[in-house]
């Protein structure tokens, strides 16, 4: 079955017009590129993935903090483990926190 035939099933909706483009005119590419770094999680070294926007606002984050990114992350990991038994997916759990962090900062995220 095609494209055609779900759509005159009316099982698929045609694409709305995006009011919001999230593209913004000085929108960085390079803030969606992955960069992987060394941290130290409660003295275990490791390495995060995460993109380069992430890593930007976990640096802003730690300077508030007045503490190193991995002190920071090793809070998260250590409350996490205290508060919830851990989690599954550490990298998912650091994106949600500065998610949510930007959005109580306001609302925007950290431009270079």
């Amino acid at each position: 079955m095609d494209y055609e035939d779900r759509r005159s099933e009316g099982r698929v909706s045609p694409v709305k017009e995006i009011r919001i483009d999230p593209f913004v005119s000085e929108f960085d590419m390079g803030l969606a590129r992955p960069l992987s770094r060394s941290v130290r999680l409660n003295g275990f070294a490791t390495c995060l993935r995460l993109e380069q926007v992430y890593w930007d606002i976990l640096g802003d984050m730690a300077k508030v903090n007045c503490c190193t990114v991995s002190a920071l992350l090793s809070h998260v990991d250590r409350e996490v483990h205290l508060r919830h038994g851990g989690v599954k997916n550490f990298t998912g759990l650091v994106r949600v926190v500065c998610v949510v962090h930007s959005l109580k900062e306001g609302g925007s995220v950290a431009m270079p």
